[in-house]
């Protein structure tokens, strides 16, 4: 029998520099028989030698797009906004579940090439539900770093008037939080030494794990990270509690339609604090955001966006969808090591309970699609 041929694809989007397999994960698939053909990437944390020097083979930037059908097609973020059928199997975040803006488009360009996603998002394990690799960790510990850094910018930048310069990703964890420690002491000393009180929503799941995480790194005292879950918000929003402080940041999955944590009405109450929103989640376009109070997603050249008509203070949001970029040599490792059992079983991937949920959901997907998206 032939050995499965998995193909690691350059990612587009900008400064995305993360990867689904890292040299180390690379190497465990080629001993276990597989063949792993890498694109060539300018953008991606590893060089191509870090690939090629444990035995994959190194391919021009974009050649997925003419592999044999039976090649698997491994990626991480969604594919350009192109409207060719697609034939591969392709293993990738796909954000087109959740009747995201526009994924009508995006999922019917597998049915309509005879190919198929493997969603990233919804690899489950059966009996638990629970993700098998996630980057949620890193995300939450991202941005709440870029949020104390908007607070601390505000603070010394004429009260947020100017928004927060673009950022780029950092060679370490440690260098990330020296930065962050920077900022924060340059801002409290505009705020008479004291520290900004942190709302952290989602506390006890993996993103919020690591929202609290760099908070405390970054040397903002406990006191000041209020820790909130399922608990604290189980009586329903808006709440008080996110206007009256100075940072915010949403750190849950959004499965089902909730009350708001915040919408402009409850925002424009008297006594806000709040200067700073950072959405990890970044539910953008999705009909049941819990925070609609923007409408625009934002980015490393672009951290944040203004919420119009509202003024002293200014409240800036940052809702980047692929904030664990900021940090992506680390990110990749863990999330690429966690998911490396898996992977090992993409030569049988419609008899592994994991993957086959992911194509049962898939499948599930395609058929609620309108009947005039699958037209070639």
């Amino acid at each position: 029998m032939a050995p499965t041929v998995l193909h690691l694809r350059s990612e587009d989007k900008p400064l995305e520099h993360r990867s689904a397999l890292t040299p180390s994960t690379t190497k465990a698939l080629i001993d276990a028989g597989y063949v792993v053909n890498v694109e060539k990437s300018p953008v991606r944390i590893f060089g191509d030698d870090e690939f090629s020097s444990v035995g994959a083979t190194l391919v021009p930037t974009g050649s997925w797009r003419e592999a044999p059908k039976e090649h698997i097609i491994v990626g991480l973020k969604e594919l350009p906004e192109e409207t060719f059928p697609l034939k591969h199997v392709h293993v990738q975040f796909a954000h087109c579940y959740k009747h995201q803006g526009g994924w009508d488009t995006v999922l019917a360009r597998f049915p309509r090439g005879g190919g198929t996603l493997l969603d990233l998002e919804f690899l489950q394990e059966p009996a638990t539900g629970r993700r098998v690799a996630a980057f949620g960790y890193q995300a939450g510990f991202s941005g709440s770093a870029l949020a104390l850094k908007t607070w601390a910018w505000q603070l010394t930048h004429a009260g947020g008037a100017e928004p927060l310069p673009g950022v780029e990703s950092y060679p370490s964890e440690d260098a990330l939080i020296a930065d962050v420690k920077k900022d924060l002491a340059a801002g409290r000393d505009k705020n008479g030494g004291k520290p900004p009180r942190v709302i952290v929503i989602g506390a006890l799941g993996r993103c919020g794990r690591g929202a609290v995480d760099l908070c405390l790194k970054a040397g903002v005292p406990e006191e000041q990270v209020l820790k909130w879950d399922m608990a604290e918000t189980a009586k329903g929003g808006p709440f008080r509690e996110i206007a009256e402080s100075d940072v915010f940041v949403n750190c849950i999955y959004l499965s089902s339609q909730i009350p708001h944590f915040v919408n402009l009405d409850s925002l424009k109450e008297p006594g806000r604090r709040l200067s700073v929103v950072c959405d990890v989640s970044a539910d953008t376009t999705n009909p049941f955001n819990p925070v609609p109070i923007y409408t625009v997603a934002t980015t490393f050249t672009k951290p944040t966006v203004p919420v119009e008509g509202l003024e002293d203070p200014p409240l800036s949001v940052i809702s980047i969808d692929h904030l664990p970029s900021l940090l992506p040599r680390e990110s990749s490792e863990s999330f690429s090591n966690d998911l490396l059992p898996y992977l090992l079983k993409l030569n049988d991937w419609k008899n592994n309970p994991v993957w086959a949920g992911a194509y049962k959901l898939f499948q599930e997907k395609v058929a609620t699609l309108p009947k005039g998206a699958l037209e070639n």
